[in-house]
């Protein structure tokens, strides 16, 4: 066990030391779509009875900073090493490409749980300091809060090790993010319910694994969703499945990183 937990270690130590960059930016970027939404559509939407748009908003936030941030950990770290020549270091090893799969995934998974955290921590500041908000962000099931997080940033990482292995350079790794994570997390549920959509755009959301992530992890601040979070967690369980299958397959056959 201690050659992926030093691999581990080493992950953590690389973002926790830019932390400045790698955790408090993200949870200030939170804060502003906080800000802003919060404060123009407070008095203008509700999406569930006894939720005000606030209240609702903000676990969509914390669970999007979760996966945007755990999949910008793993993907940048492996790209970075690939361009700067140090992964040599690591093939060097005698580590097997589980040691590898668990060290990224987890590390990334560490990254996007303190960004969600910050994020709901901003989130009661805002509500505590607001004087027109009444409402309490203590979820009513804290088991499901935890699943949906933990698996949603180790699907991520996941992803984002895929990603990375895929990129040759920083453009490609940007263009999987804006292309594919960012569209797919926004569109996802974060800031609306999906039943204010046309019926299309419905059917299209449930396409989405990243809605599932979302709205189970919001039914455990308020016991309501727009789909059975016992469906959510079988679309989640069976993409994280799929996914570190073939994050293990790649680095096994040591896709784009072997000669």
């Amino acid at each position: 066990m201690t050659g992926w937990t030093m691999l581990f270690y080493k992950e953590v130590l690389r973002f926790w030391k830019v932390s400045f960059q790698t955790v408090a930016a993200p949870v200030l970027t939170a804060v502003m779509y906080l800000m802003i939404f919060g404060h123009v559509l407070e008095a203008h939407v509700q999406v569930y009875d006894g939720v005000s748009y606030t209240a609702f908003l903000i676990p969509g936030l914390v669970m999007m900073s979760v996966l945007q941030n755990a999949f910008a950990n793993s993907s940048s770290s492996m790209v970075q090493s690939k361009i700067m020549g140090n992964l040599v270091f690591l093939l060097l090893t005698p580590l097997s490409h589980w040691s590898w799969f668990f060290a990224y995934a987890l590390s990334a998974m560490v990254r996007g749980l303190l960004v969600g955290a910050g994020v709901l921590l901003a989130g009661v500041l805002f509500v505590w300091q607001s004087s027109v908000l009444n409402f309490s962000l203590m979820p009513t099931q804290p088991v499901w809060v935890i699943t949906f997080a933990v698996l949603g940033a180790l699907m991520l990482g996941s992803l984002g090790l895929i990603a990375g292995l895929w990129a040759d350079k920083f453009d490609q790794m940007a263009a999987f993010q804006n292309f594919i994570i960012m569209p797919m997390t926004f569109l996802s549920g974060v800031f609306y319910s999906i039943h204010s959509l046309p019926s299309f755009w419905q059917s299209v959301s449930h396409l989405n694994p990243f809605f599932y992530m979302i709205d189970g992890f919001r039914f455990g601040f308020f016991g309501q969703s727009d789909v059975s979070p016992w469906l959510s967690l079988g679309v989640v369980g069976v993409c994280l499945t799929a996914v570190s299958a073939i994050a293990l397959h790649l680095l096994r056959t040591g896709y784009k990183i072997r000669g």
